[in-house]
């Protein structure tokens, strides 16, 4: 399944990413919507969810992120809503993990 997100916040570090394989931190912006893929690598067996869904989340609850590989590109965002096939655009698809 994936999740949207609406991104609220994110550090100045996203935008002064560099490296090549990391440069994807420079598109993210804030107001932007994002989705983010559940795939089974990152779900729990137990749950069948991925942790920091926002599965609880409704509404203007304020969620955390943090981007893998720059620990100091991270922010906030607030669920939009569930889907369960994916269907997000490549430019603002991402994975739990």
């Amino acid at each position: 399944y994936c999740v949207e997100f609406r991104t609220e916040s994110l550090s100045q570090h996203c935008a002064l990413e560099t490296r090549p394989y990391a440069r994807w931190m420079q598109y993210l912006r804030e107001g932007h919507t994002v989705c983010v893929a559940c795939q089974p690598p990152a779900m729990s067996a137990a749950t069948r969810r991925c942790s920091g869904d926002g599965h609880n989340a409704h509404g203007d609850k304020i969620l955390h992120w943090e981007a893998i590989g720059n620990s100091q590109c991270r922010g906030t965002w607030k669920k939009i809503r569930q889907l369960e096939h994916c269907s997000c655009p490549l430019v603002h698809s991402f994975i739990f993990t």
